[in-house]
């Protein structure tokens, strides 16, 4: 009498949870992806040496309370455009400097770039915030 061993039948894998799983990761993916336009900011980088009384450049500066002031005047945000548009038409070229004081939020800047940029600004740099009175000394 010959008894033959039974091998046990192996089990197939199935693909389908496998499958829904990443399914799911596409669905999840798509869904937490912004889909928006993102663009660049041509900016110049401050040069050592280059400070705010660069011989001809328009200084922009950008307070935290929500003023501006161009050149040195104040001017009410609704009329940045206009403010820069009738000083660059004497000089096209004329190089413009953006300075951020402290406290002032990022959207904030970039929307005043955005800003110098419809208005004709083609030379913009982005200077560093002025240090604060209690660090000036360190």
């Amino acid at each position: 009498m010959r008894l033959e061993a039974r091998h046990p039948a192996r089990r197939l894998v199935s693909l389908t949870p496998l499958i829904d799983v990443v399914f799911i990761l596409l669905l999840f993916f798509m869904l937490a992806t912004r889909f928006e336009d993102w663009h660049r900011l041509p900016l110049a980088a401050a040069e050592a040496g280059s400070g705010p009384a660069a011989e001809g450049a328009l200084l922009v500066r950008l307070h935290a309370g929500g003023g501006l002031d161009v050149g040195g005047r104040p001017v009410a945000p609704a009329g940045l455009g206009a403010a820069i548009a009738d000083r660059l038409a004497d000089h096209p070229g004329r190089r413009v400097l953006l300075q951020a004081g402290p406290g002032v939020p990022l959207q904030r800047t970039v929307t005043v770039l955005d800003d110098l940029a419809a208005a004709g600004a083609r030379d913009a740099t982005l200077l560093a915030a002025p240090a604060a009175a209690g660090e000036a000394g360190r």
